[in-house]
């Protein structure tokens, strides 16, 4: 069995009610909800909030909202795992289980399935999408307050881009495990993670005005309809 969990709080300060502010038409949690159904990898899908305002629009969405989470639960502190392993122990479940996070329009039902495969192997801790940097982090820069530059990495001022290593980072959409994982203290980076590659151009920090205005323009630019794939023409 498999069940999607999608924290939802209410006390979002950079952007307000981001969780529930309306994104290219719909509510932005109500993508990931669409994609979540849409991918048919789970038995249930429910949002954890601490919000009645967003419980209502999840449940319109056609997500369950079984409790309310704690406010201990709810503040700017709280990390991902306690609220994880609460829910799961409110329902009593035992499986796979996502973590997929309510500002997460870009996701697709393929890659929760992608990543359902992948959690099941053996070894594997956890599945969660990742995406390749766009810039070679061996160039990055240190700048001072007097605006003078340094390399972080000066032994790679010579070497070419194409030698460098590839690397990526966490995309921040979704996260598969264990109910047992989610409920242990053990770390997500750590041995037995695997990552579920998407393209740079699903991959977007929503955390400031100006990374929606952007995410919505690129959202349109690609034509994704409710379930984070293309629609027709």
């Amino acid at each position: 069995m498999s069940l999607c969990v999608i924290p939802a709080r209410g006390g979002s300060k950079r952007i307000p009610h981001k969780n529930i502010k309306e994104f290219c038409g719909r509510p932005m949690i109500a993508w990931s909800i669409a994609a979540a159904l849409a991918s048919r990898c789970f038995e249930r899908v429910i949002v954890s909030t601490d919000d009645q305002e967003i419980a209502a629009i999840a449940s319109g969405a056609g997500a369950e909202v079984p409790f309310l989470r704690s406010g201990e639960l709810a503040d700017d502190y709280t990390p991902t795992r306690p609220v994880m392993a609460d829910a799961i122990q409110s329902l009593g479940f035992q499986g796979y289980v996502c973590c997929l996070y309510a500002t997460a329009p870009f996701v697709t039902p393929e890659d929760l399935r992608r990543g359902k495969e992948l959690v099941q192997a053996a070894g594997v801790s956890y599945a969660m999408s990742v995406t390749k940097f766009a810039f070679p982090i061996q160039r990055a820069l240190l700048m001072q307050p007097d605006n003078s530059v340094t390399m972080m990495q000066p032994e790679h001022v010579e070497t070419r881009s194409q030698d460098l290593v590839e690397a990526w980072h966490d995309a921040g959409q979704f996260y598969w495990a264990s109910a047992e994982q989610w409920c242990t203290p053990s770390p997500i980076f750590a041995s037995g993670a695997v990552g579920v590659s998407i393209p740079r151009s699903r991959a977007q920090d929503i955390d400031t005005q100006e990374d929606w205005q952007f995410a919505e323009l690129l959202f349109r630019a690609q034509s994704l309809d409710g379930c984070g794939s293309a629609s027709p023409a």
